[in-house]
Parts: structure tokens; C-alpha cells; sequence
């Protein structure tokens, strides 16, 4: 079976981050819309022009850096995990396959996550609470957002929020089988979560509450789990699918 690929799977991955970024908005919702709202207000409407397009300025470069730091943190991730690779964790030849079922089910069960028809992957991120509890206060140093630094370390900080979406994303950078590729990867998967997290703080509860329809989620949802159904389509017949294989998710020979 052709596990390896010569580059890392980064349309899968993007288009992975772009639907799956409907879960963002339950995740990141409160912090991101956080970023929407003004710092100072207007006191009279005769000002309100004048003062409009510095607030808006400001409110870009807040979440510009915001998403930044966020997309960075998924970056070393996503360096750290493709590492374990390059290290030889995943230099065996059944270790390698293994690792691309596992990569491949779990996005067929955030897939369904996304579609709300199970929520195993809630479950898992439970254990990465752990984690999040020893970070999470430094966040409280970093309210209000009322600054470009700030924003971009709480972004930074974001990225290590417990998550099943980053997981699995995380087990397809494991496969890459190098830091630099397996950073590849995840900032693929990072930018693939800009459109949707960045149109979130600047218009707030107005695109919330659209990417949070019942129809958005089960679109994104059938998207993801026609990924890792690919993926699985293509371990269990050991055969290459042709232009399909473009889209599945794969490893990196090391």
C-alpha cells in the first residue's frame, strides 16, 4: 500500500480547517468575538466617522494577530509532532500504516462530530484539560485584548486549547515524518481556519450565528467525514484512487 506521499497532504488539510471551522466558533466563540468589540466608544454621533475607521484599524490588527499567534502555536505543534517521526517513532513499516487508519478514523469521527450525530471527540478532549488548566490563568494577565501584543499572545495561548479537531490534524502532521513538513501540515490546517475565525472577530455574533446553523454544520460534517472515508476507502483496498488521492490523507516519506 502507498502510505507515503512526496509532499505533505495540504488541500485535505486546509479544506479540513475551513469546514471543521464551524467547531471554532463553539470553541473560540466568546474570545474571538471578544476581539469585535471596540475598545473605546464614540460620544457623540458627530464624531462617530472620524473615530469609525481607526477602531476598525484596530480591530483588523487585533485579530490579524490574534489568528497569527494561533496559527503559529498549530505550526509548532505540528513541528513537535512530526519530529516523533523524524526521531523514528514512525520509521516501522506496520507503525506507519497504523498511524494512517488511526489519522483517517478520526477524521471520519469528527465528521460526525461536526454533524452532531456523535460525540466521542468531546470525550477526548476532556483529557487534554489537564493541559488547559495550568494555561489558561495566564490568560486572565491578557484581558482586555486591548492591544495587537495582546492579541497575539492569546492567540498563541489559543492554539493549545483542547481540541479533537486540532488532533486530528495533529495525527497527520505525526505522519509526515519531519519537523518541517509536519509544520507544513498544520499551518495548512491553520490557515484552512482563518477565513472563518478571522470573518469572527470582526463581525461577531452576525456570522456566528449563520456557520452555526443546523445545515452549515452537517455540510461541513459530510465534507470531513468524505475525507477520512477516502482515506479508509483507500488503506483497506491497497490501491491508489487516482486523482482521489489527492485528497486523502497521508503520510511523508522520511
Amino acid at each position: 500500500m502507498h502510505t507515503l506521499s512526496l509532499l505533505p497532504p495540504l488541500l485535505p488539510l486546509f479544506l479540513v480547517g475551513l469546514a471543521g471551522s464551524v467547531h471554532c466558533i463553539g470553541m473560540c466563540g466568546g474570545i474571538v468575538g471578544a476581539l469585535s468589540i471596540s475598545t473605546s466608544a464614540p460620544a457623540r454621533p458627530v464624531i462617530a466617522i472620524a473615530v469609525a475607521r481607526p477602531q476598525l484599524q484596530t480591530n483588523v490588527l487585533r485579530v490579524i494577530a490574534y489568528n497569527g499567534g494561533r496559527i503559529a502555536s498549530y505550526t509548532l505543534a505540528g513541528a513537535i509532532a512530526g519530529s516523533l517521526a523524524g526521531a523514528g517513532m514512525l520509521h516501522i513499516a506496520s507503525l506507519q500504516v497504523a498511524g494512517y487508519w488511526l489519522a483517517n478514523a478520526m477524521l471520519v469521527a469528527l465528521g460526525l462530530y461536526l454533524m452532531g450525530a456523535w460525540s466521542g471527540l468531546a470525550r477526548l478532549e476532556a483529557f487534554g484539560n489537564v493541559l488547559w488548566r495550568r494555561v489558561r490563568p495566564v490568560l486572565h494577565h491578557l484581558m482586555p485584548m486591548d492591544t495587537p501584543i495582546k492579541a497575539l499572545a492569546v492567540g498563541g495561548l489559543w492554539g493549545w486549547v483542547p481540541c479533537g479537531m486540532v488532533y486530528s490534524a495533529l495525527l497527520t502532521a505525526m505522519l509526515q515524518g519531519s519537523a518541517l513538513h509536519g509544520a507544513a501540515a498544520m499551518a495548512a490546517f491553520g490557515l484552512g481556519t482563518l477565513p472563518t475565525v478571522f470573518g469572527m472577530g470582526l463581525l461577531g455574533a452576525r456570522l456566528r450565528s449563520r456557520l452555526q446553523h443546523r445545515h452549515a454544520r452537517l455540510a461541513a460534517g459530510l465534507l470531513v467525514l468524505g475525507f477520512g472515508l477516502l482515506g479508509l476507502l483507500r488503506a483497506a483496498h491497497g490501491v491508489s484512487l487516482g486523482w482521489l488521492d489527492a485528497l486523502c490523507v497521508t503520510g511523508h516519506a522520511p
